[in-house]
């Protein structure tokens, strides 16, 4: 029997990407531990795009590449000693302190990707289909689903045990101060402002940038360096 031609998609790219990445750093990189779990979550959107789990899997692969590439934007502007945006660049500059978890490195890429890249690529995927963020609420609310797995790989992986995490009064504290939900919410409301705005020029711009600094300093806040636990 003749075998199957593989066709490579856009989901297929930014895994070889992420792939690449995950050879290159060092394990103990921030943005490594950060990497590692988001191959995960993305390696299964393309699992369930090629077993026919979405509706519309041509929304769905713009979605979860353009959501991606904003991820892998900047990696590469850090590459290119340039600026990352402000929501990436707590994670970037503090990526070897020797104080700052491998969970807190964690939460703090998703913060990043989640409340911020998320909404522009809501609107970038609208661009690319020609439609409008109502038509891609479905696909955004099963990207959803697969970030709480994210979210669940990241606690099983890199959560301390939980008498560790008793006495880590600080983790503990930083644990409970973000909620991947309310990012998500948040970041819902943020792409459809940000669609409505499209035509307005500078506001839209100055919303974007508002938004990218409050991401920004909510990870910096994540990735407080904490004590060494004993």
């Amino acid at each position: 029997m003749p075998q199957l031609e593989h066709f490579t998609t856009p989901v297929d790219a930014v895994i070889s990407r992420m792939r690449a990445l995950a050879a290159a750093l060092p394990e103990c990189d921030g943005v490594a531990v950060f990497n590692r779990v988001y191959l995960t979550v993305t390696e299964e959107v393309d699992r369930r795009l090629d077993a026919g789990e979405f509706p519309d899997p041509r929304a769905a692969t713009a979605l979860d590449t353009r959501f991606a590439e904003r991820y892998l934007a900047a990696v590469d502007a850090v590459a290119a000693e340039g600026r990352p945006p402000a929501c990436w660049r707590p994670l970037f500059q503090l990526r070897h302190h020797p104080g700052v978890r491998p969970l807190q490195f964690a939460l703090a890429g998703i913060n990043a990707h989640v409340g911020h890249d998320l909404a522009l690529a809501v609107v970038d995927a609208c661009r690319t289909l020609g439609c409008e963020p109502p038509d891609l609420e479905d696909e955004f609310d099963r990207v959803g689903e697969l970030l709480v797995l994210l979210e669940e790989r990241i606690r099983e992986d890199l959560m301390p045990g939980p008498d560790l995490l008793q006495l880590a009064d600080p983790l503990t504290h930083l644990l409970g101060s973000w909620s991947l939900e309310r990012a998500r919410d948040a970041a819902w409301v943020a792409a459809r402002a940000l669609w409505a705005l499209r035509h307005c020029g500078d506001v839209a711009e100055e919303f974007a940038e508002r938004l990218d600094a409050a991401v920004g300093f909510a990870g910096r806040m994540l990735l407080t360096p904490l004590p060494e636990l004993i």
